[in-house]
C-alpha cells in the first residue's frame, strides 16, 4: 500500500482578524520558518508534527486548515472533473461524515447548494452532519479553494467555558491582549472589569506552561493518515511543559457583579487554575488596594463597550474613575485597555498606543497600552 504520509502541509491558520502578525510568531516559535499574513489568517508549510503542534499550543488562533485542492472551473461538469481527480485517502475513509462551508465571489459557479451537492457526492464520505469533518471550500474569480478542517472544535474553546457573564470574550483574543501588552507571566496581572475571567484564567494557564489545546480533541486525530507516534510526541512536550517550574504570579480577577465573580470562579475552577486567581467583588476604586503588591505590573482589561451591555449608557464616568485610580495608585503599571470608542479611552489616560485593531463580533476594536502615573 501507498504510504498516503505527507512531507508537508499548506496550511491556513485562522485567526480574528487584527491578531494573524501574533499567529505568525507562535508559528516562529513551533519552528514554522516560512508564514505570509493575510487577513483573518497566516499561510505556512507545516510539516505533520508542526500541524500537530499548531492545534496544541496555538493560542491566538481559531483552527488550522489543510488545502487538498487547488483548481479553476467555470462549469459543474468541469468540477466534477477535477473532484474526481483529488486523493483524499488521507483524509477522509469513505465513511467519515462531513458538513461544508462553501463562499463564492465573483465566480460563474454561485450556487453554494448545488456546489455543495456536487462536493458530497464526488467525496468518498458517510452522510452530511452537522458535527462532521469540516470541509472549506472558497471560490473566488472561478478559482476553487479547497481545504480540510484539522482543529474540529474552534481553538478558542479551551473547555473550561461554561459559565459566562455578559459579553464574553473569546480566549484566543485575551492571549492576544496579554502577548500584545507584553505581561511577563512573572509579574502582577490585574483586570478591575473581569466579567467571566477570561483574561485572568488564560494568563494563570500561560503562567502555569498549560498549553491550550492540552484538555481536548481534534479532528486529524480521526484522519485515516492519523500518526499516533507523531503525535505522542507532541502531548508528551504539552505534558513536560505543564510540569515544568512553575511561575506563580499575583492574578487579580475583579468585578462589582457578584454573577460575574461566581462565573469566573466556576470556568477557573474547571480550568484548574482557580488557586492561582485572587477574585474579588469589588468596584474599580477598590483598585487602590493593589498598590502594596511590590513592583509594577499590568492592568489588562475589556471594559464595557456602550451599546454591547447598556445602550444608550454614559460610560464616561466609568472609564474617568479607572484613570483616576489607576494614575493615583498605580504609578509605573503597564495599562492595556480593549476598547471600541477610543474617546472614551482618552477618559483613563491620554496619548495611549493602539497596538491591535481588532474585528470583533463584526465591529472594530483597539488594543491600547501604556503606563499610569
Amino acid at each position: 500500500m501507498a504510504d498516503r504520509r505527507r512531507a508537508t502541509h499548506d496550511a491556513l491558520v485562522v485567526c480574528p482578524p487584527g491578531l494573524e502578525e501574533l499567529v505568525a510568531v507562535e508559528l516562529g516559535g513551533l519552528g514554522v520558518r516560512r508564514s505570509r499574513v493575510q487577513k483573518g489568517g497566516v499561510t505556512c508549510g507545516l510539516t505533520t508534527r508542526q500541524l500537530y503542534a499548531a492545534n496544541m499550543f496555538l493560542r491566538c488562533a481559531t483552527r488550522v486548515l489543510v488545502r487538498a485542492a487547488t483548481f479553476t472551473v467555470r462549469t459543474f461538469a468541469d468540477l466534477e472533473r477535477r473532484l474526481g481527480e483529488v486523493d483524499w485517502s488521507e483524509w477522509l475513509d469513505g465513511t467519515t461524515n462531513l458538513r461544508f462551508r462553501v463562499t463564492t465571489r465573483r465566480s460563474v459557479l454561485w450556487h453554494d447548494s448545488a456546489i455543495e451537492e456536487r462536493f458530497m457526492a464526488a467525496l468518498p464520505a458517510g452522510e452530511t452532519d452537522s458535527q462532521g469533518q469540516l470541509v472549506v471550500v472558497r471560490a473566488v474569480k472561478d478559482r476553487f479553494v479547497v481545504s480540510i478542517d484539522s482543529s474540529g472544535v474552534p481553538l478558542h474553546q479551551r473547555g473550561w467555558r461554561l459559565d459566562q457573564a455578559k459579553a464574553p470574550l473569546r480566549e484566543s483574543v485575551a492571549a492576544g491582549l496579554l502577548a500584545a501588552c507584553d505581561w511577563d507571566p512573572a509579574t502582577t496581572l490585574v483586570d478591575p472589569m473581569c466579567g467571566s475571567g477570561t483574561i485572568a484564567i488564560e494568563a494563570a494557564t500561560i503562567a502555569a506552561g498549560r498549553a491550550p489545546g492540552a484538555e481536548r480533541t481534534f479532528c486529524f486525530q480521526d484522519w485515516p493518515g492519523f500518526q499516533p507516534g507523531t503525535w505522542a510526541s507532541v502531548t508528551a512536550d504539552a505534558s513536560v511543559s505543564d510540569t515544568c517550574e512553575l511561575r506563580q504570579p499575583m492574578i487579580i480577577a475583579a468585578d462589582r457583579d457578584a454573577g460575574a465573580i461566581e462565573s469566573a470562579k466556576a470556568n477557573a475552577e474547571r480550568a484548574g487554575v482557580a488557586n492561582m486567581i485572587d477574585f474579588r467583588q469589588a468596584p474599580i476604586s477598590a483598585l487602590s488596594s493593589v498598590a502594596d503588591v511590590g513592583s509594577p505590573g499590568h492592568l489588562v482589561t475589556n471594559p464595557p463597550w456602550g451599546e454591547r451591555l447598556s445602550p444608550g449608557g454614559d460610560l464616561r464616568n466609568l472609564y474617568a474613575t479607572l484613570g483616576r485610580v489607576g494614575n493615583e495608585h498605580l504609578t509605573g503599571w503597564g495599562l492595556g485597555l480593549l476598547v471600541a470608542d477610543r474617546d472614551l479611552a482618552r477618559q483613563v489616560r491620554p496619548g495611549l498606543s493602539e497596538v491591535l485593531h481588532l474585528e470583533l463580533g463584526g465591529r472594530h476594536a483597539w488594543l491600547l497600552t501604556g503606563r499610569f502615573g
